[in-house]
């Protein structure tokens, strides 16, 4: 027989009810401690901070409000670091009423790229490859993108076939050499693919 008396379970009684622990900590949530408070700040400030350098496209697309990008632009001019830290306290009360998760999205895609951009560069690859690979690409793209210069094209076609010729025998395990003609034709193809993106 076991004599182990049973646990107390925490908690009190309010109103005829008894109320547990884990509801109580419900009940408590309340407002955010000055603890929480501050993180929230400091994050903000830290992205007001980010906001300086963002692309001009990036932040147009935030639509941030006209008081936000004055200040903004008044920190980017401050030179005293006293100023500066004054101004971007300030920017950082301007962003707490702000949604920051559009702000982070706009600052990761300015530090990684978008996922659009990454395509772009792949398939701007795959086009080059394809072009010094073969001439029927080139017909395949100038049916694509008529408005390309096809006489440029060829001549960096033309040379960048002689580039790959090696003068002299490569060790095994060597990748080719690419010339200033491959990168320009990658440039090409990318301002081509760019504006027909835009159009």
């Amino acid at each position: 027989m076991n004599n182990k008396s049973p646990k107390p379970i925490k908690g009190y009684w309010s109103n005829g009810r008894f109320v547990k622990p884990e509801e109580i900590a419900l009940e408590e949530v309340g407002p955010p401690s000055k603890t929480q408070l501050k993180a929230e700040a400091d994050e903000k400030q830290a992205l007001g901070e980010a906001l300086l350098t963002l692309r001009a496209d990036l932040m147009a697309r935030l639509d941030l409000p006209e008081k936000l990008l004055d200040a903004l632009a008044q920190a980017r001019r401050i030179t005293n670091f006293e100023g500066r830290r004054r101004q971007m306290q300030f920017i950082g009360k301007l962003m707490r009423p702000l949604d920051a998760e559009p702000i982070r999205a706009a600052i990761n895609e300015q530090l990684n790229g978008s996922a659009d951009l990454t395509l772009a560069l792949h398939l701007a690859e795959q086009w080059r490859d394809k072009l010094i690979a073969s001439d029927d690409a080139l017909g395949d793209w100038l049916t694509e993108y008529p408005d390309t210069d096809s006489q440029q094209l060829r001549a960096l076609i033309r040379q960048v076939r002689k580039d790959a010729k090696p003068e002299k025998p490569e060790s095994a395990g060597e990748a080719p050499r690419h010339g200033k003609s491959y990168r320009e034709i990658f440039q090409l193809v990318r301002q081509a693919m760019g504006k027909d993106s835009e159009a």
